[in-house]
């Protein structure tokens, strides 16, 4: 068959149902192929960065590989962001790019560009397929190699005259993957880490995104609840934990929850399950290690000992490891931890009475509609997605859809419109963006009105950058310049543009009866919060240790 029906069938062996692109000059031959192709779903985006922002959406909601193709050049490039997104989260994508044909390779044809060449540091691996017997054999490749061990995205440039050439292509026959066990070093450094957390007196569990890569959350539930021990999660592990779980203490982190934050710093021993200890996280990293043991267990041995000097590091499958940490029964009563941890979660509780429309407060009313029932949330990045990390109430897995390494703003659309397509009927997606990130990919809206997705968006409009005037407030002497949105947009106007309902409200009385006549729609719907400027609290000092916090008053 023809290389481009042969990618076809290989997306189709690899359970690819849907696939989110723009098409162009170099990758048409493809298109074309699909064309006849009745199991994938083809979704036209506004803008490649939308269709790789889409299947980057796809595959956290899914757990499955999500993909995206564009043309060559401007297409291909188009991709970047939305691919180093992917790649700083460790979310599993196939990029496919078309590319001129092999005999104008290096000679500036029209729109060539060295795409292996630009997204090697921000892939796990790439390709560029010159030769047409190789193109089934790296396509299926690709795919382990995005979703094994740690996963992330990898590109697949073809040529054009690849998608032309005849290739054979001979149906995949499954293997059975053999169950390594771990050898005698592992397990040595397994029971060493165990006699450490059993010692503990003030022990804390940091729950990272790689328990929901890994499909880890029920063993980690039934680790921390046997030995009782208090957890935290980072920004991508939202979800990971039941936000109702009682040993839970929140969001962690330079906007943190100061319960949570408090105990970190109080912690004789950290135990961090599929975290990489970002800077986000940590704060200074020398204050933050101070009389502090470390396990740290993640798929990456990479990731090992790269930020934090781990006193063990257990490299591997999160679930084998944890059952051999689950053999022993607890030694050490952790009354007087909790006493002292439930002391900070009374004293730091968030009041939510206003007298006027916060977003905290909004959010609030979100988690209260939406408890029990079938929803999952996005976010862009700003404060927005501070706020909604703190006060939205995240019971599962891959119902967090956020920009958490990269901090990408213009994710929050087109990632829910990823997810919505891969929930279906069975979950709604609230989106939430800021009035500056939605400036970015809101053209989305129109591939939202057009398939009819039920995406209730929320924009919030300060008519600022708020994340950029608070860092400007607390590091630049409040000398504010490029964050202010002094002339207005209609949003409203905006997203009724492409046929969406929409309104805007101003105290909360208005943002609940709009939220809640949302809910009960079936279709899109757009409420644009008008709110003061303010900022997100509690916000860490630069340079300190995590329980140190910025006194806005």
């Amino acid at each position: 068959m023809k290389g481009a029906q042969a990618v076809v069938e290989c997306l189709v062996e690899q359970g690819v149902d849907t696939i989110f692109g723009y098409p162009g000059g170099m990758i048409l031959p493809l298109y074309d192929a699909l064309y006849d192709d009745k199991l994938i779903r083809n979704i036209l985006s506004t803008h490649e960065q939308s269709a790789a922002h889409a299947a980057d959406g796809y595959a956290r909601a899914s757990g499955k590989v999500g993909v995206c193709i564009a043309t060559s050049g401007p297409g291909a490039t188009n991709l970047v962001t939305g691919i180093g997104t992917a790649f700083m989260d460790s979310i599993p994508m196939v990029a496919i790019t078309g590319q001129v044909d092999t005999t104008l390779l290096g000679r500036d044809a029209f729109q060539e560009t060295d795409i292996v060449g630009v997204t090697m540091p921000i892939t796990k691996h790439n390709y560029k397929v010159k030769d047409p017997k190789k193109l089934v054999p790296v396509l299926r490749e690709a795919f382990e190699i995005a979703r094994s061990g740690r996963p992330g995205p990898v590109l697949i440039d073809i040529p054009r005259n690849v998608f032309f050439a005849d290739v054979d292509y001979t149906p995949l026959t499954p293997e059975k993957k053999k169950h390594q066990k771990p050898d005698v070093d592992f397990m040595i450094c397994a029971a060493e880490a165990e006699e450490v957390m059993l010692q503990a007196k003030r022990p804390v569990v940091i729950a990272g995104g790689g328990i929901v890569s890994a499909g880890a959350s029920r063993e980690v539930i039934e680790f921390i609840e046997k030995y009782r021990f208090p957890v935290a999660e980072t920004l991508m592990g939202i979800g990971a934990i039941p936000h109702s779980h009682p040993q839970l203490l929140g969001f962690a982190g330079m906007h943190g929850k100061k319960a949570a934050n408090n105990a970190i710093a109080a912690a004789d021993l950290v135990i961090a399950l599929g975290s990489r200890f970002a800077d986000r996280q940590t704060g200074s990293r020398d204050k933050y290690m101070k009389n502090t043991k470390f396990i740290h267990i993640d798929i990456d041995p990479a990731e090992i000992d790269k930020n934090i000097a781990s006193a063990i590091g257990l490299a591997g499958d999160m679930k084998t490891i944890l059952r051999l940490l689950m053999k022993r029964e607890p030694q050490t009563k952790l009354d007087a931890w909790w006493q002292r941890i439930e002391g900070w979660r009374e004293e730091y509780a968030y009041d939510y009475s206003v007298n006027r429309l916060t977003l905290p407060w909004a959010l609030h009313h979100v988690a209260g509609v939406t408890a029990g029932k079938p929803f999952a949330f996005s976010t862009d990045v700003g404060q927005h997605q501070m706020w909604a990390a703190l006060h939205l109430h995240i019971e599962e897995p891959r119902t967090w859809l956020t920009s958490g390494g990269l901090g990408t703003m213009g994710f929050g659309l087109p990632a829910a419109v990823g997810a919505q397509m891969a929930f279906g009927k069975k979950r709604r997606l609230v989106h939430i963006a800021g009035d500056g990130g939605i400036k970015m990919t809101g053209s989305e809206y129109y591939t939202i009105a057009r398939l009819k997705l039920p995406i209730i968006s929320l924009i919030v409009n300060n008519t600022s950058l708020g994340m950029i005037r608070q860092l400007q407030k607390v590091m630049y002497q409040e000398r504010y310049t490029a964050c202010e949105f002094d002339y207005p947009m209609d949003f409203v106007g905006y997203a009724q543009s492409f046929g969406i309902p929409a309104e805007a409200v101003a105290t909360p009385d208005e943002f609940a009866a709009a939220f809640d006549k949302a809910v009960a729609t079936e279709g899109p719907h757009v409420i644009v919060l008008n709110i003061h400027r303010s900022f997100v609290e509690p916000m860490t000092k630069g340079g300190a240790r995590l329980n140190e916090f910025v006194d806005f008053n």
